[in-house]
């Protein structure tokens, strides 16, 4: 009997030093769900957030055989400051306070070649969601996978509450640029 039990013991006792730790407490909201956590981006976080959104962008396109897109300073400052308007107007749209349009816009900035797009978005997601949000959209989607682009500009602003205003501006470069390429 005592060789039948000292195994089951053995066993037993293993599997109770093998503690599995409790799952962290996740806070709930008044419907049941999971409250949601602000997603939050420090001025330090800055150059990764937009080289995240930058490789987000390149990945679906190059899974469609498009090239990648180059960061270009000019679309970004565009792309900056329109987020920027969107969340002192309180909405997102393509039209800024000042009536201006993306093409206005980017012109503003000193950027030489043409617009292909402006992509953006209102929300607490981040650039990896939003990315993903941006491809369910047929009209979004059909900016980023645009053969024409060639540059990428990607800004945002964050509210003290933590909103979003996303902005990505594509663009087909300068010719001199185009002509350099190849």
């Amino acid at each position: 009997m005592f060789r039948r039990i000292l195994p089951f013991f053995v066993v037993a006792s293993g599997l109770a030093a093998c503690e599995v730790p409790a799952p962290a407490s996740v806070p709930m909201g008044a419907d049941g769900r999971p409250q949601q956590v602000v997603y939050r981006i420090s001025p330090s976080d800055a150059p990764r957030v937009r080289e995240r959104m930058q490789d987000g962008l390149n990945t679906m396109r190059q899974q469609n055989g498009l090239p990648p897109l180059r960061a270009n300073a000019e679309l970004a400052s565009a792309a900056a400051t329109h987020a920027q308007d969107m969340s002192f107007q309180s909405r997102p749209w393509h039209w800024g306070s000042d009536g201006s349009s993306p093409m206005d816009r980017v012109q503003r900035a000193g950027y030489r070649g043409a617009l292909v797009g402006e992509l953006i978005s209102e929300t607490f997601e981040s650039e990896f969601e939003t990315v993903n949000a941006w491809m369910q959209e047929p009209e979004t989607r059909q900016v980023i996978l645009d053969r024409r682009a060639r540059e990428i500009g990607v800004g945002w602003h964050q509210d003290d509450n933590g909103k979003l205003w996303w902005t990505v501006v594509l663009g087909e470069g300068s010719e001199s640029q185009q002509m350099a390429s190849f």
